[in-house]
């Protein structure tokens, strides 16, 4: 995983090494059928697809890093998994998270800003400590709905006993002023609040709503204030990060957190077209070591481009598209290599004509 974090802060242009770097952790499930697989349990999953909510098989623990790096005069962030992690029951996913983010932590600090970035099921104590532990680690997260906010204490009074540590308990519904305009999809009300999740650390609270007159509302904390993020906003490539004007400024936490939707365009880009969920391996040690070989093998391709300038063409590209350009001239150095290694005064025709069946094969236009 330090092999990783170290080859993808290496492609961050000289001119952006100013600009914070993002975390994001999530976790993953992949169905297994049959009782052979170690480790393998039912697990819940709310976006299955077999018409349960339940599926049997693993759970994956995983983090993300993201890297500014530029394309065409705009910063764009490029996502590099760093590695995955099998949940067996035994540690819980937060001790693991922890563990791993733990583990990179030190390659990262050279870097001013690190912001950690996750869903509400991970908003746990466990893990939001880490922003205390690291100081150029902050947080930015989801968070549940009915999570307990407060308002900031009164000033002291000046009578006797001890003044109250936090204000009144603040609603998600009154406790919030929303902007008066939309800002992209959704009004949004921010102010500064104390949590049982960050006990006395005061932190920014943000609330979305697709309408003012619906109760249906998404909280989200941030441990960095606005004015504390060094970003280039107006060299973003996406709204609303590079429209942010002096009233947006102070939502630029809640905008920063949707790159932590890149992991889950990695698991899917994983799975689809780098074979992540199709290993056979029964033991734990097996599959999470092909696991992580196989996410290596992504890494570097996501990487490549930016290394070496022979496939810069391919930055722009999708993954698949790239994967299938990289394996058409692996099949083309295999069927050269073969080539030459079997020509003498003549062809031999016989091995040629296998390694070119061997090629074939491989993209599957051969029976």
């Amino acid at each position: 995983m330090n092999v990783t974090t170290r080859m993808a802060l290496q492609i961050i242009p000289e001119n952006l090494r100013n600009e914070p770097v993002f975390l994001c952790i999530d976790d993953t499930m992949i169905a297994k059928f049959g009782q052979k697989f170690e480790c393998a349990s039912k697990l819940f999953g709310h976006a299955s697809h077999n018409g349960s909510n339940y599926l049997n098989g693993h759970c994956f623990v995983s983090l993300m890093l993201c890297v500014p790096v530029w394309k065409k005069n705009r910063i764009i962030y490029q996502s590099v998994p760093l590695g995955y992690c099998m949940w067996t029951k035994e540690v819980s996913k937060l001790e693991l998270v922890a563990d791993m983010i733990c583990t990179i932590m030190p390659e990262l600090a050279q870097k001013h800003q690190v912001l950690l970035l996750f869903d509400s099921w991970y908003a746990k104590a466990p893990l939001v400590c880490l922003a205390d532990k690291y100081k150029n680690l902050d947080i930015i997260c989801n968070a549940r709905y009915d999570s307990a906010i407060y308002d900031l204490p009164q000033a002291p009074t000046g009578k006797r006993g001890r003044p109250a540590k936090r204000g009144k308990r603040l609603s998600l519904i009154d406790g919030f002023s929303l902007s008066a305009e939309k800002i992209g999809d959704y009004y949004i009300g921010v102010r500064k609040v104390l949590t049982n999740i960050f006990g006395d650390r005061y932190i920014h609270a943000y609330v979305t709503a697709a309408n003012k007159t619906t109760e249906t509302r998404r909280l989200f904390f941030s441990t960095i204030t606005p004015e504390s993020i060094h970003m280039a906003c107006a060299w973003q490539e996406k709204a609303p990060l590079n429209q942010t004007c002096s009233e947006w400024m102070q939502y630029v936490p809640l905008f920063v957190y949707s790159f932590r939707w890149n992991i889950e365009v990695s698991y899917y880009e994983q799975k689809n077209f780098w074979s992540l969920s199709a290993y056979m391996i029964r033991s734990k040690k097996g599959i999470e070591t092909l696991i992580n070989l196989i996410n290596i093998s992504y890494c570097a391709m996501k990487i490549l481009p930016y290394k070496d300038e022979t496939f810069s063409q391919y930055k722009d590209s999708s993954a698949q598209e790239f994967r299938l350009a990289l394996s058409q001239q692996i099949n083309q150095q295999v069927i050269f290599a073969s080539f030459v290694k079997n020509v003498e005064t003549t062809i031999k025709s016989n091995a040629l004509i296998k390694a070119i069946k061997s090629a074939l094969f491989s993209f599957g236009y051969y029976g």
